[in-house]
């Protein structure tokens, strides 16, 4: 038994044949009009109505398929061109991000009455145990231990391991970094010991010494490291314990350790 579908296609073929058969009878008279012109063009002209929207709709699915394939590349094309712009926008920025610090130090070197070698910070130290970077710069840039090392907003801390092209500096926050410092308001003095924070502590100081947050502290130069009148910190917290001789006297220095990539090592 025959299913509907294919009772359909047979009914096609059928009417298809009808209407070539008919066509092929009114061309054997061309010039007349006949019942059957009439029938053949009847049944012909829906079939070949339908062919011809079939193939336009064909046509236009090629035609908008091409087109998305274009506007897809141009679309990945795009996006390349994006992020290289982007790309190069940072590299732009970092450049002058860069060039704004060593700005900073130029001057800071022109106005220092020392000799002062620029480095960059090439390493920091990922044990945890000290807070320490290593620099560029070692022996044959005439890098000692001992040396100072700041940067344009102060202290950063001093050589303590100089090897041939490089060398390592131990930090200002390092707990067994010591500066001679003092208040700069009222000339008290102090040490300055690196802690387990980003912090110091200004040790040493008697209770009668007026210290007020806020106050600078600058370094006294009696250490013989660091030449006097380089910036220290800025005193954060003061106490006074109910016993003993000294106050409590907590810094936060002007150098920021988690940021520092330039620094000036002073050669004398």
């Amino acid at each position: 038994m025959f299913s509907k579908k294919l009772a359909r296609i047979l009914c096609f073929v059928f009417l298809f044949l009808i209407n070539i058969l008919l066509l092929s009878v009114s061309a054997k008279h061309p010039h007349r009009y006949t019942v059957v012109d009439r029938v053949a063009m009847a049944g012909i002209v829906p079939f070949q109505e339908s062919v011809t929207r079939s193939l336009h709709f064909c046509r236009g699915i090629w035609d908008h398929y091409f087109e998305l394939v274009g506007v897809r590349g141009e679309c990945e094309r795009l996006k390349e061109m994006l992020a290289q712009a982007r790309m190069e926008r940072s590299r732009y920025l970092e450049s002058e991000m860069a060039a704004e610090r060593l700005r900073e130090l130029l001057e800071m070197k022109s106005q220092f009455p020392h000799t002062l070698l620029p480095a960059q910070v090439a390493a920091h130290d990922p044990s945890g145990w000290s807070q320490t970077i290593i620099i560029n710069r070692g022996r044959k840039d005439g890098v000692a231990k001992g040396m100072a090392v700041i940067d344009s907003e102060g202290i950063v801390g001093h050589v303590v391991k100089d090897f041939d092209w490089s060398a390592q500096v131990l930090l200002l926050i390092d707990q067994s970094s010591a500066v001679d410092a003092l208040v700069q308001r009222t000339r008290f003095r102090g040490i300055v010991e690196g802690e387990t924070t980003q912090t110091c502590s200004f040790k040493y100081v008697v209770r009668k010494a007026d210290i007020q947050i806020g106050d600078t502290l600058i370094s006294s130069g009696l250490d013989r490291v660091f030449p006097k009148g380089l910036r220290v910190g800025a005193v954060a917290s003061v106490s006074k314990p109910a016993s003993g001789l000294f106050q409590e006297v907590k810094v936060q220095p002007f150098v920021d350790f988690t940021r520092i990539e330039e620094v000036l090592v002073v050669l004398e």
